[in-house]
């Protein structure tokens, strides 16, 4: 064996963090698979490796019916062979790796909720590999920010969903989707949450998008929304920076249900809250110019906001709570003259009249009145005149006067 193999050895444990004694193993498990290789050799065998030489030695076994070594001799062979070679390296490999992935397992057992960073080894639209250095972890397309591309060798944030103890792919599950990646976030640029002086009560989470949490304080004398903001938005940008502008709206929790709705759907301003919590519904009424505000854009601020309160909102506004569009209630109000109209005084319903002979004589009924009209103008205009004649022929008593007698006549000048 060559008088280096435990430097080497030495060397290979610092390199996989695996201790040199699991190596030992899974190297005389590998001499013992190319030794069963082997042209002559025995059906069972076993291999001693000397930890302080390196010098391995294969013992061939005999075994009774009962399973038990009733020979053994040393049968170490002088070359092993290329199949036997290539067999003992693939088990030495699976045995390391099996090692390393039980190491990983049990570092990471019981860390499902934690923040770790890690360097982008691989990325497509499927799955995403990060580099934890003592580990790998994959972040699969569900987990992924939407539209969000992360190129090879950035330096990410995660948060740790699962950890499974599996033979294939990588353990440790890791998520940038998920809402609690916001808390751990938070947590990491504001001190009053680790210390529990400011709480994150609940958390609503369109990834890639928008996202609204609702802080307490446990001390009247900070303010959770101020200390999640820092000054001058110190705090809260760098969490932004890290969802790659992601929006964070910060609203204060209410113990009061319909408080902490309107508190829910800022930055647009609430009149009322209806709560039916029986079905766990509430009606929210908005000025008419703040309705699409509280919608939001595809009705994003209004589901953010049912889902940070748990209840299902419904958003009118004034005009509708109201009992609907002014031009709909006058409408209504013009029909109920005309449907009394259809009766008369005593209640008997006036038969109906086809709508066009209607028509014809309310025209002629207007060109009746119309002519009448003119004709009362012209005897005005007669009369008129006629008395102005009158009161010229007064100094002649006894005579009648023409204009009455001749009406074809014009009147007299003025």
């Amino acid at each position: 064996m060559n008088a280096n193999f435990m430097e080497e050895l030495d060397l290979l444990e610092r390199e996989k963090g695996v201790s040199k004694e699991t190596i030992l193993d899974a190297l005389a498990n590998a001499m013992v698979s190319a030794y069963k290789r082997s042209p002559g050799a025995a059906e069972e065998a076993r291999v001693t490796i000397d930890t302080e030489t390196g010098e391995m030695i294969v013992y061939g076994q005999e075994l009774d019916e009962d399973g038990n070594v009733v020979r053994e001799w040393e049968d170490t062979p002088t070359d092993f062979g290329r199949i036997a070679a290539q067999t003992a390296k693939q088990v030495i490999v699976q045995r390391l790796r099996d090692a390393k992935r039980a190491q990983i397992f049990e570092i990471y057992q019981g860390r499902e909720g934690d923040l770790v960073t890690g360097i982008v080894q691989q990325s497509d639209f499927r799955t995403v590999m990060l580099d934890l250095g003592n580990a790998e972890a994959v972040m699969p397309a569900g987990e992924k920010i939407p539209y969000e591309r992360l190129e090879r060798g950035a330096r990410v944030k995660a948060l740790i969903v699962e950890v499974r103890e599996e033979s294939k792919g990588a353990p440790i599950v890791v998520s940038r989707s998920h809402p609690d990646f916001i808390r751990r976030l938070f947590e990491l640029e504001v001190p009053e949450l680790v210390e529990g002086i400011v709480e994150i009560r609940a958390i609503a989470r369109d990834a890639g998008h928008r996202t609204k949490i609702a802080v307490v304080s446990n001390d009247m004398n900070v303010d959770p929304v101020g200390a999640c903001v820092g000054a001058r938005g110190s705090r809260v940008r760098q969490v932004v920076n890290e969802l790659r502008g992601e929006k964070v709206d910060i609203v204060p929790w209410r113990e009061d249900t319909a408080d902490f709705i309107a508190e829910a759907l800022s930055p647009a301003k609430v009149r009322q809250v209806i709560l039916d919590d029986e079905e766990m519904e509430a009606i929210v009424v908005v000025p008419d110019r703040e309705l699409s505000l509280a919608i939001g854009k595809e009705g994003q601020n209004a589901r953010l906001a049912a889902r940070l309160s748990g209840y299902r909102i419904d958003i009118r506004s004034e005009t509708e709570q109201a009992g609907g569009p002014p031009e709909k209630r006058d409408g209504e109000a013009e029909e109920k003259p005309a449907e009394a109209a259809g009766k008369d005084d005593v209640g008997e319903a006036v038969p109906d009249v086809p709508a066009v002979e209607a028509t014809e004589d309310v025209a002629a009924t207007q060109a009746a009145e119309s002519e009448a009209a003119e004709e009362s103008d012209d005897d005005s205009a007669e009369s008129d005149a006629v008395g102005e004649d009158a009161e010229v022929d007064d100094s002649t008593p006894g005579e009648q006067p023409e204009a009455h007698a001749k009406p074809e006549d014009p009147p007299a000048e003025a």
